[in-house]
Protein backbone atom coordinates (compact mmCIF):
# COMPACT_ATOMS: atom_id res chain seq x y z
CA UNK A 1 0.00 0.00 0.00
CA UNK A 2 1.37 3.34 -0.73
CA UNK A 3 2.08 5.59 2.06
CA UNK A 4 -1.24 7.79 3.04
CA UNK A 5 -0.57 11.04 1.17
CA UNK A 6 -2.18 10.96 -2.05
CA UNK A 7 -5.54 11.39 -2.78
CA UNK A 8 -7.28 8.59 -3.13
CA UNK A 9 -9.37 6.75 -0.62
CA UNK A 10 -7.13 3.58 -0.43
CA UNK A 11 -4.36 5.04 -0.37
CA UNK A 12 -5.07 6.40 2.75
CA UNK A 13 -6.04 3.13 4.15
CA UNK A 14 -9.55 3.70 4.80
CA UNK A 15 -13.08 3.16 3.33
CA UNK A 16 -14.56 5.42 0.62
CA UNK A 17 -15.41 8.92 1.54
CA UNK A 18 -13.43 8.93 5.15
CA UNK A 19 -11.89 11.74 5.79
CA UNK A 20 -8.02 11.92 5.07
CA UNK A 21 -7.47 12.32 8.93
CA UNK A 22 -9.84 9.36 9.93
CA UNK A 23 -7.82 7.41 12.63
CA UNK A 24 -6.39 3.93 11.49
CA UNK A 25 -8.21 1.06 12.67
CA UNK A 26 -6.08 -0.08 15.75
CA UNK A 27 -5.49 -3.54 14.54
CA UNK A 28 -2.74 -2.15 12.30
CA UNK A 29 -1.03 0.15 15.60
CA UNK A 30 -0.56 -3.40 16.44
CA UNK A 31 0.60 -4.49 13.30
CA UNK A 32 2.65 -1.40 12.92
CA UNK A 33 4.49 -3.28 15.95
CA UNK A 34 5.17 -6.45 14.41
CA UNK A 35 8.37 -5.25 12.03
CA UNK A 36 10.05 -4.29 15.54
CA UNK A 37 9.66 -7.27 17.31
CA UNK A 38 10.66 -9.39 13.79
CA UNK A 39 14.12 -7.62 14.09
CA UNK A 40 14.59 -7.64 17.92
CA UNK A 41 14.35 -11.35 17.79
CA UNK A 42 16.95 -11.50 15.46
CA UNK A 43 18.95 -9.17 17.88
CA UNK A 44 19.19 -11.62 20.30
CA UNK A 45 18.64 -15.27 18.89
CA UNK A 46 22.45 -16.12 18.82
CA UNK A 47 22.12 -15.68 22.88
CA UNK A 48 22.47 -19.38 22.69
CA UNK A 49 24.03 -20.55 20.37
CA UNK A 50 27.68 -18.64 21.54
CA UNK A 51 28.24 -21.47 24.14
CA UNK A 52 28.15 -23.64 20.61
CA UNK A 53 30.00 -21.44 18.60
CA UNK A 54 32.67 -20.70 21.26
CA UNK A 55 33.44 -24.60 21.74
CA UNK A 56 33.69 -24.79 17.82
CA UNK A 57 35.99 -22.12 16.77
CA UNK A 58 37.45 -21.19 19.55
CA UNK A 59 37.11 -17.48 21.61
CA UNK A 60 37.44 -16.30 24.90
CA UNK A 61 35.19 -14.48 26.96
CA UNK A 62 36.77 -11.02 26.21
CA UNK A 63 36.13 -11.43 22.20
CA UNK A 64 32.70 -13.26 23.15
CA UNK A 65 32.04 -9.56 24.80
CA UNK A 66 33.38 -7.91 21.85
CA UNK A 67 31.93 -9.89 19.20
CA UNK A 68 28.22 -8.52 20.93
CA UNK A 69 29.62 -4.98 21.45
CA UNK A 70 29.94 -4.92 17.16
CA UNK A 71 26.24 -5.14 17.32
CA UNK A 72 25.96 -2.34 19.35
CA UNK A 73 28.75 -0.37 17.03
CA UNK A 74 26.84 -1.20 14.10
CA UNK A 75 23.12 -0.12 16.24
CA UNK A 76 24.95 3.68 17.21
CA UNK A 77 26.62 4.06 13.47
CA UNK A 78 22.79 3.23 12.24
CA UNK A 79 21.33 5.44 14.39
CA UNK A 80 23.34 8.27 13.18
CA UNK A 81 22.09 8.53 10.19
CA UNK A 82 18.55 6.46 10.36
CA UNK A 83 16.08 8.37 12.84
CA UNK A 84 16.86 11.95 10.67
CA UNK A 85 16.44 10.16 7.28
CA UNK A 86 13.31 8.53 8.47
CA UNK A 87 11.65 12.13 9.52
CA UNK A 88 12.60 14.21 6.24
CA UNK A 89 12.15 10.78 3.53
CA UNK A 90 9.85 8.44 5.36
CA UNK A 91 9.30 5.37 7.81
CA UNK A 92 9.16 2.90 4.70
CA UNK A 93 12.71 4.22 2.83
CA UNK A 94 14.48 3.00 6.20
CA UNK A 95 12.79 0.40 7.35
CA UNK A 96 12.75 -1.91 4.09
CA UNK A 97 16.60 -1.59 3.46
CA UNK A 98 16.77 -2.65 7.16
CA UNK A 99 14.93 -5.90 6.84
CA UNK A 100 16.61 -6.94 4.06
CA UNK A 101 20.10 -6.44 5.75
CA UNK A 102 19.00 -8.29 8.46
CA UNK A 103 17.84 -11.44 6.40
CA UNK A 104 21.37 -11.12 5.22
CA UNK A 105 22.73 -10.99 8.52
CA UNK A 106 20.66 -14.62 9.28
CA UNK A 107 22.66 -15.60 6.06
CA UNK A 108 25.94 -14.88 7.62
CA UNK A 109 24.82 -16.70 11.14
CA UNK A 110 23.59 -19.52 9.64
CA UNK A 111 27.01 -20.19 7.57
CA UNK A 112 29.79 -18.62 10.57
CA UNK A 113 33.13 -20.60 10.92
CA UNK A 114 34.87 -18.09 11.87
CA UNK A 115 34.80 -14.85 14.54
CA UNK A 116 35.29 -12.45 11.28
CA UNK A 117 31.81 -14.30 10.21
CA UNK A 118 30.39 -13.75 13.77
CA UNK A 119 31.65 -9.66 13.73
CA UNK A 120 30.19 -9.30 10.42
CA UNK A 121 26.57 -11.00 11.22
CA UNK A 122 26.45 -8.72 14.20
CA UNK A 123 27.55 -5.68 12.96
CA UNK A 124 24.83 -6.20 10.33
CA UNK A 125 22.03 -6.62 12.97
CA UNK A 126 23.06 -3.72 14.63
CA UNK A 127 22.73 -1.55 11.72
CA UNK A 128 19.29 -3.41 11.08
CA UNK A 129 18.03 -2.85 14.95
CA UNK A 130 19.14 1.20 14.83
CA UNK A 131 16.98 1.68 12.13
CA UNK A 132 14.18 0.27 13.64
CA UNK A 133 13.95 1.61 17.34
CA UNK A 134 14.22 4.76 15.38
CA UNK A 135 11.86 4.58 11.99
CA UNK A 136 10.33 1.53 13.79
CA UNK A 137 8.79 2.82 17.04
CA UNK A 138 8.58 6.29 14.97
CA UNK A 139 6.16 4.06 12.45
CA UNK A 140 4.05 2.83 15.51
CA UNK A 141 3.33 6.51 16.60
CA UNK A 142 2.60 7.23 13.19
CA UNK A 143 0.02 5.09 12.75
CA UNK A 144 -1.66 5.49 15.85
CA UNK A 145 -1.66 8.93 15.73
CA UNK A 146 -1.83 11.51 18.58
CA UNK A 147 -4.94 10.16 20.37
CA UNK A 148 -3.36 7.14 20.75
CA UNK A 149 0.27 7.79 21.89
CA UNK A 150 0.40 6.17 25.10
CA UNK A 151 -0.91 3.22 23.35
CA UNK A 152 1.64 3.20 20.80
CA UNK A 153 4.70 4.23 23.24
CA UNK A 154 3.77 1.18 25.26
CA UNK A 155 3.09 -1.32 21.94
CA UNK A 156 6.62 0.17 20.50
CA UNK A 157 8.37 -0.56 23.55
CA UNK A 158 6.99 -4.24 24.32
CA UNK A 159 7.42 -4.93 20.75
CA UNK A 160 11.53 -4.29 21.40
CA UNK A 161 11.29 -6.48 24.45
CA UNK A 162 9.25 -9.17 23.84
CA UNK A 163 11.12 -9.82 20.71
CA UNK A 164 14.20 -9.31 22.56
CA UNK A 165 13.34 -12.49 24.77
CA UNK A 166 11.71 -13.93 22.00
CA UNK A 167 14.87 -14.44 20.01
CA UNK A 168 16.96 -16.50 22.54
CA UNK A 169 14.02 -18.64 23.36
CA UNK A 170 13.50 -19.83 20.33
CA UNK A 171 17.21 -20.54 19.70
CA UNK A 172 17.88 -22.34 22.69
CA UNK A 173 14.69 -24.83 21.80
CA UNK A 174 15.44 -25.12 18.22
CA UNK A 175 19.15 -25.76 18.57
CA UNK A 176 18.93 -28.58 20.96
CA UNK A 177 15.73 -30.22 19.69
CA UNK A 178 16.91 -29.95 15.38
CA UNK A 179 19.52 -30.81 13.49
CA UNK A 180 21.71 -28.34 12.22
CA UNK A 181 21.32 -25.61 15.46
CA UNK A 182 22.64 -22.61 13.04
CA UNK A 183 20.73 -23.41 10.18
CA UNK A 184 17.34 -24.64 11.47
CA UNK A 185 17.42 -21.11 13.81
CA UNK A 186 18.22 -18.37 11.47
CA UNK A 187 16.02 -20.30 8.58
CA UNK A 188 13.37 -19.42 11.10
CA UNK A 189 13.96 -16.19 11.99
CA UNK A 190 14.35 -15.30 7.84
CA UNK A 191 10.72 -16.70 7.81
CA UNK A 192 9.58 -13.79 10.75
CA UNK A 193 11.75 -11.29 8.71
CA UNK A 194 9.73 -12.11 5.71
CA UNK A 195 6.52 -11.54 7.13
CA UNK A 196 7.76 -8.07 8.43
CA UNK A 197 7.96 -6.58 5.01
CA UNK A 198 5.02 -7.53 3.88
CA UNK A 199 3.53 -5.83 6.60
CA UNK A 200 6.00 -2.78 5.86
CA UNK A 201 5.20 -3.06 2.32
CA UNK A 202 0.87 -2.29 3.57
CA UNK A 203 1.56 -0.39 6.11
CA UNK A 204 -0.63 3.18 6.33
CA UNK A 205 1.61 5.63 6.70
CA UNK A 206 1.44 9.61 5.51
CA UNK A 207 4.16 10.88 3.69
CA UNK A 208 6.49 13.06 5.72
CA UNK A 209 6.48 16.81 5.61
CA UNK A 210 8.88 19.20 4.36
CA UNK A 211 12.27 18.30 5.29
CA UNK A 212 14.04 20.11 8.00
CA UNK A 213 17.60 21.74 7.26
CA UNK A 214 20.73 20.16 8.43
CA UNK A 215 23.39 17.14 8.02
CA UNK A 216 22.22 14.08 7.53
CA UNK A 217 24.48 12.12 9.18
CA UNK A 218 24.76 13.36 12.71
CA UNK A 219 24.67 12.66 16.46
CA UNK A 220 20.64 12.20 16.91
CA UNK A 221 19.06 14.74 19.23
CA UNK A 222 15.74 16.08 20.53
CA UNK A 223 13.96 20.29 19.86
CA UNK A 224 14.68 22.81 21.53
CA UNK A 225 12.92 22.57 24.92
CA UNK A 226 12.66 18.39 24.97
CA UNK A 227 16.33 17.75 26.63
CA UNK A 228 15.36 17.48 29.63
CA UNK A 229 13.13 14.60 28.55
CA UNK A 230 15.54 13.06 26.81
CA UNK A 231 17.95 13.32 30.15
CA UNK A 232 15.65 11.86 32.29
CA UNK A 233 15.05 8.89 30.19
CA UNK A 234 18.42 7.96 29.38
CA UNK A 235 19.31 8.09 33.27
CA UNK A 236 16.75 5.10 33.60
CA UNK A 237 17.13 3.24 30.30
CA UNK A 238 21.07 3.47 30.10
CA UNK A 239 21.46 1.45 33.20
CA UNK A 240 18.52 -0.98 32.75
CA UNK A 241 19.44 -1.71 29.06
CA UNK A 242 23.27 -2.28 29.91
CA UNK A 243 22.12 -4.74 32.78
CA UNK A 244 20.08 -7.00 30.28
CA UNK A 245 23.34 -6.58 27.92
CA UNK A 246 24.86 -8.49 30.35
CA UNK A 247 22.99 -11.02 30.77
CA UNK A 248 22.74 -11.52 27.51
CA UNK A 249 26.42 -11.39 26.96
CA UNK A 250 28.10 -13.30 29.43
CA UNK A 251 24.72 -14.65 30.88
CA UNK A 252 25.40 -18.55 29.03
CA UNK A 253 28.71 -18.07 30.25
CA UNK A 254 27.74 -17.61 34.15
CA UNK A 255 25.34 -20.66 34.07
CA UNK A 256 28.37 -22.84 32.57
CA UNK A 257 31.06 -21.60 34.58
CA UNK A 258 29.15 -20.86 37.91
CA UNK A 259 26.30 -22.87 37.83
CA UNK A 260 27.36 -25.48 36.00
CA UNK A 261 24.55 -25.80 33.11
CA UNK A 262 25.31 -25.26 29.51
CA UNK A 263 22.15 -26.03 28.42
CA UNK A 264 20.85 -23.85 25.77
CA UNK A 265 17.66 -23.88 26.76
CA UNK A 266 17.78 -23.04 30.09
CA UNK A 267 20.33 -20.14 28.81
CA UNK A 268 17.25 -18.77 26.37
CA UNK A 269 14.66 -19.68 28.52
CA UNK A 270 16.57 -17.20 31.32
CA UNK A 271 16.33 -14.32 28.63
CA UNK A 272 13.26 -15.04 27.24
CA UNK A 273 12.34 -14.87 30.89
CA UNK A 274 13.94 -11.42 31.49
CA UNK A 275 12.09 -9.65 28.52
CA UNK A 276 9.11 -11.58 29.27
CA UNK A 277 9.39 -9.68 32.37
CA UNK A 278 10.25 -6.37 30.92
CA UNK A 279 6.99 -6.86 29.01
CA UNK A 280 4.44 -7.59 31.86
CA UNK A 281 6.19 -4.70 34.04
CA UNK A 282 5.39 -1.87 31.18
CA UNK A 283 1.63 -3.19 31.12
CA UNK A 284 1.50 -3.29 34.87
CA UNK A 285 2.54 0.29 35.28
CA UNK A 286 1.12 1.67 31.71
CA UNK A 287 -1.38 4.07 33.81
CA UNK A 288 1.46 5.38 36.22
CA UNK A 289 2.94 8.43 35.85
CA UNK A 290 5.93 8.83 33.84
CA UNK A 291 8.28 9.96 36.96
CA UNK A 292 6.67 7.25 38.93
CA UNK A 293 7.45 4.39 35.87
CA UNK A 294 11.17 6.02 36.00
CA UNK A 295 11.39 5.74 39.84
CA UNK A 296 10.64 2.03 38.85
CA UNK A 297 12.53 1.26 36.81
CA UNK A 298 15.52 2.66 38.07
CA UNK A 299 14.76 0.32 41.83
CA UNK A 300 14.24 -2.37 39.65
CA UNK A 301 17.68 -2.30 37.90
CA UNK A 302 19.70 -1.03 41.18
CA UNK A 303 17.77 -4.36 43.18
CA UNK A 304 18.96 -6.94 39.66
CA UNK A 305 22.18 -5.71 40.43
CA UNK A 306 22.68 -6.57 44.05
CA UNK A 307 20.94 -9.81 42.91
CA UNK A 308 23.82 -10.32 40.40
CA UNK A 309 26.40 -10.07 43.06
CA UNK A 310 24.95 -12.25 45.33
CA UNK A 311 24.50 -14.72 42.39
CA UNK A 312 28.17 -14.87 41.67
CA UNK A 313 28.96 -15.07 44.95
CA UNK A 314 26.58 -17.67 46.14
CA UNK A 315 26.48 -19.78 43.08
CA UNK A 316 23.45 -19.18 43.22
CA UNK A 317 20.39 -20.16 40.51
CA UNK A 318 17.61 -18.63 42.17
CA UNK A 319 19.70 -15.36 42.48
CA UNK A 320 20.81 -15.02 39.28
CA UNK A 321 17.25 -15.46 38.01
CA UNK A 322 16.05 -12.79 40.41
CA UNK A 323 18.86 -10.42 38.89
CA UNK A 324 17.57 -11.39 35.43
CA UNK A 325 14.12 -10.94 35.96
CA UNK A 326 14.80 -7.23 37.67
CA UNK A 327 17.28 -6.14 35.09
CA UNK A 328 14.36 -7.03 32.39
CA UNK A 329 11.57 -5.26 34.60
CA UNK A 330 13.94 -2.28 34.95
CA UNK A 331 14.93 -1.58 31.12
CA UNK A 332 11.42 -1.81 30.23
CA UNK A 333 9.83 0.90 32.65
CA UNK A 334 12.71 3.33 31.70
CA UNK A 335 12.09 2.36 27.95
CA UNK A 336 8.30 2.98 28.47
CA UNK A 337 9.00 5.93 30.51
CA UNK A 338 11.41 7.43 28.07
CA UNK A 339 9.60 6.86 25.47
CA UNK A 340 6.11 7.94 26.78
CA UNK A 341 8.13 11.10 27.76
CA UNK A 342 9.42 12.23 24.03
CA UNK A 343 5.95 10.95 22.37
CA UNK A 344 4.20 14.06 24.85
CA UNK A 345 6.74 16.36 23.83
CA UNK A 346 8.09 15.44 20.54
CA UNK A 347 6.58 16.65 17.10
CA UNK A 348 6.17 13.95 14.81
CA UNK A 349 8.44 15.29 12.64
CA UNK A 350 11.56 15.04 14.93
CA UNK A 351 10.39 11.76 16.74
CA UNK A 352 12.61 9.19 14.99
CA UNK A 353 15.69 11.22 15.69
CA UNK A 354 14.07 11.43 18.93
CA UNK A 355 14.18 8.06 19.59
CA UNK A 356 17.19 7.14 18.06
CA UNK A 357 19.03 10.07 20.69
CA UNK A 358 17.61 7.78 23.05
CA UNK A 359 19.03 4.82 22.07
CA UNK A 360 22.09 6.53 21.64
CA UNK A 361 22.19 7.34 25.20
CA UNK A 362 21.20 3.64 26.39
CA UNK A 363 23.31 1.65 24.21
CA UNK A 364 26.24 2.99 24.65
CA UNK A 365 27.25 2.20 27.94
CA UNK A 366 25.56 -1.04 26.82
CA UNK A 367 27.86 -1.62 24.27
CA UNK A 368 31.15 -0.81 26.42
CA UNK A 369 30.23 -1.51 29.74
CA UNK A 370 29.89 -5.27 29.29
CA UNK A 371 32.93 -5.61 26.95
CA UNK A 372 35.29 -4.31 30.02
CA UNK A 373 33.30 -6.74 32.42
CA UNK A 374 34.15 -9.43 29.80
CA UNK A 375 37.79 -8.22 29.42
CA UNK A 376 38.25 -8.02 33.82
CA UNK A 377 36.46 -11.59 34.41
CA UNK A 378 39.04 -13.21 31.65
CA UNK A 379 41.60 -11.27 34.01
CA UNK A 380 40.41 -11.72 37.37
CA UNK A 381 37.87 -14.44 37.46
CA UNK A 382 34.56 -14.42 36.49
CA UNK A 383 33.36 -14.01 40.00
CA UNK A 384 35.47 -10.70 40.63
CA UNK A 385 34.51 -9.14 36.82
CA UNK A 386 30.85 -9.95 37.74
CA UNK A 387 30.68 -8.23 41.09
CA UNK A 388 32.92 -5.12 40.23
CA UNK A 389 30.39 -4.86 36.75
CA UNK A 390 27.26 -5.28 39.50
CA UNK A 391 28.33 -2.70 42.19
CA UNK A 392 29.18 -0.14 39.23
CA UNK A 393 26.01 -0.72 37.60
CA UNK A 394 23.92 -0.52 40.76
CA UNK A 395 25.55 3.13 41.51
CA UNK A 396 24.54 4.45 37.88
CA UNK A 397 21.00 2.74 38.43
CA UNK A 398 20.26 5.09 41.96
CA UNK A 399 21.98 8.19 40.47
CA UNK A 400 19.75 7.73 37.90
CA UNK A 401 16.68 7.82 40.16
CA UNK A 402 17.61 10.29 42.21
CA UNK A 403 17.56 12.25 38.64
CA UNK A 404 14.30 11.53 38.13
CA UNK A 405 13.35 12.22 41.98
CA UNK A 406 14.70 15.40 41.88
CA UNK A 407 13.18 16.43 38.67
CA UNK A 408 9.52 15.13 40.00
CA UNK A 409 11.03 17.66 43.50
CA UNK A 410 11.00 20.70 41.16
CA UNK A 411 7.99 20.04 38.95
CA UNK A 412 6.12 19.91 42.63
CA UNK A 413 7.95 23.01 43.57
CA UNK A 414 6.58 24.64 39.76
CA UNK A 415 3.62 23.60 40.69
CA UNK A 416 3.21 24.88 43.90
Amino acid sequence: MPEIGTTSARDRGHRPGAPADAPVPTRWVWLAAWPVTAVFVLSNAATPLYVLWQREIGFSRGTLTVVFACYIAGLLGSLLVSGVVSDRLGRKPVLLPALGLALIACLVFATAGSVAALLVARLFTGVAVGAVVSAGMAAVSDVAGPRRGRLAALLASCAMVFGAGLGPLLAGVLSETLPAPAVTVFAAEAVLLATAVAVVLRMPLRRPGAPARGAWVRVPGVPRGSGRRLALGIAVFAPGITATSFVLSLGPSLLTGLLGTGSRTVAGALAFAMFLTATGAQFAVRRLGRHSVLLAGAAATAAGMAALVVAVRASSLPALTAAALLAGAGQGMGQLGGLSLLNSGVPARRLAEANAALNVGGYLPAGLLPVLAGYLSDAVGLATGTTVFGGALLALAVTGGLVVLADRGRGAGRRG
